[in-house]
């Protein structure tokens, strides 16, 4: 087989495989009343704590009004508060309320387990080489954005 037809075969296996997952996430979360990116910005403010909007955005790689419209959401559904900065009223900062904080509780466990489930099938060095090809292929990707 020519390498380009590998090269297509990749990208196509790839595609397939983030749209399976992103969709068995979709549906996982919707049980929590929430949607993919409200679970993604409270995931980040689970595991690193209170951020400031820029930063969501910029780690979640959302558009700057839908990150707002998002925390919007998160504040209405009293899953994150949040607090604008005393010395500089132009940073806001997210995080986590009580209640937000206990669903993440919740639901990141069994997330973990839906992720390793949908992972089962590769073995432990084979985890691990997709993992660092993975992480080549972005890297490449990045030089190129």
């Amino acid at each position: 087989m020519k390498r380009e037809n590998k090269e297509l075969g990749a990208f196509i296996g790839m595609m397939r495989g983030s749209s399976k997952l992103e969709r068995i996430v979709k549906r996982d979360v919707s049980l929590y009343k929430l949607n993919i990116t409200e679970f993604s910005v409270m995931e980040l403010l689970f595991h690193q704590g209170r951020q400031t909007t820029q930063t969501i955005k910029d780690k979640i790689l959302i558009a700057s009004s839908s990150t707002t419209y998002v925390i919007d959401q998160l504040e209405k559904k009293e899953c994150v508060t949040r607090i604008t900065n005393p010395a500089d009223k132009r940073i806001t900062y997210v995080e986590l309320s009580e209640k937000g904080r206990t669903l993440m509780e919740e639901i990141f466990p069994l997330h973990v387990n839906t992720i390793s489930d949908c992972f089962s099938s590769l073995e432990e060095e084979e985890l691990t080489q997709f993992v660092k090809t993975l992480a080549k292929i972005n890297r490449k990707l990045d030089k190129r954005l």
